[in-house]
């Protein structure tokens, strides 16, 4: 792994990677929550909770990829 990774960049994508794996499981049950309670007005409020859990959780997946892939090849060259 000394040939050329940093490992101090890919200790980052790898705990981007944790903190995304959390959230993919919140965010479904969120919503899955939300619409279970259509009688009231929690409904609005788990769908958006659960939305914007669900967001960032492949936010922080992709950045977590494009951190590791980075630290592995190296920073694109323009």
């Amino acid at each position: 792994m000394s040939n050329g990774t940093k490992m101090s960049i890919l200790k980052k994508g790898i705990k981007k990677l944790a903190i995304s794996l959390p959230l993919m499981f919140l965010g479904p049950y969120l919503i899955t929550l939300s619409f279970l309670n259509k009688d009231n007005i929690m409904l609005y409020v788990f769908l958006a909770l659960g939305l914007t859990v669900a967001i960032s959780a492949v936010y922080f997946a992709f950045s977590g990829i494009n951190t590791i892939v980075e630290s592995v090849f190296g920073k694109k060259v323009k």
